[in-house]
């Protein structure tokens, strides 16, 4: 994970972006079901957030 120079973006990929998610979440639930809810709520929330702004980055998956 890469903060950019402007302090509004991180440089992740998704599979951090959730791992970093879950580990807060487990920190912060009583169990493991409340855990995956409350990771799914925040995941969608950032997606559907950063989505509206038009910071998700498409880019190729295979660079060369």
């Amino acid at each position: 994970m890469k903060l950019s120079h402007n302090g509004n973006r991180i440089d992740t990929t998704l599979g951090e972006l959730i791992a970093t998610i879950s580990d807060v979440a487990f920190e912060y639930s009583a169990d493991t079901k409340e855990a995956y809810q409350l990771a799914r709520l925040v995941l969608v929330e950032i997606l559907k957030t950063a989505s509206r702004r038009g910071e998700i980055i498409n880019r190729p998956f295979f660079q060369n």
